[in-house]
């Protein structure tokens, strides 16, 4: 996994002073390292009888939908507000460094289906904790949480405790 870390570029005080940001469009434009990624992923959740794989807007929505054809699921889009056209459930959380809200369609999860959360990074883990109680509130089983990068610094697992958290790459500071 060196390798694909190598790939990624650290760019200080992104989107604001003090944040280290994990740039992963330098990884992305690599197609053997994008390939691996899947290829990691889809391995790991092979066996798990995944129904929807679910990406939070929006870097997401890069893995998710390519996750979800490998592993004959479903996709749904979780979008920040008024971006979706038929009616919606919100939950808004607190990020690193500041506020945000999340909709999904109330249709989008029929219950009792096993649903995988995929997103690029975890960092306090707000994001994560917010879509797995819009998940739960349509009825659905999160099966997992999966991310290419986790800051373990930051403690993001502490807010998924009893979920099935999975990251391809960590950073320990």
């Amino acid at each position: 996994m060196e390798n694909l870390k190598q790939l990624i570029r650290s760019v200080p005080d992104f989107p604001k002073k003090g944040i280290l940001f994990y740039d992963i469009t330098t990884l992305l434009k690599n197609a053997q390292a994008f390939k691996e990624v899947l290829d990691q992923l889809s391995s790991r959740y092979r066996n798990q009888k995944i129904d929807l794989v679910l990406g939070i807007e929006s870097r997401g929505f890069i893995f998710a939908p390519a996750l979800a054809c490998q592993l004959g699921a479903g996709f749904v889009p979780v979008r920040k507000p008024g971006k979706l056209p038929a009616e919606t459930i919100k939950v808004s959380y607190d990020l690193e460094y500041g506020k945000d809200t999340l909709e999904i369609h109330k249709d989008a999860i029929e219950r009792g289906q096993r649903v995988l959360v995929v997103d690029d990074l975890l960092a306090t883990g707000g994001t994560a904790a917010a879509v797995t109680q819009l998940i739960r509130q349509l009825g659905g089983e999160v099966a997992g949480l999966a991310f290419l990068v986790e800051l373990d610094f930051l403690n993001g697992r502490k807010k998924l405790e009893g979920c099935d958290v999975f990251s391809l790459l960590r950073y320990q500071e």
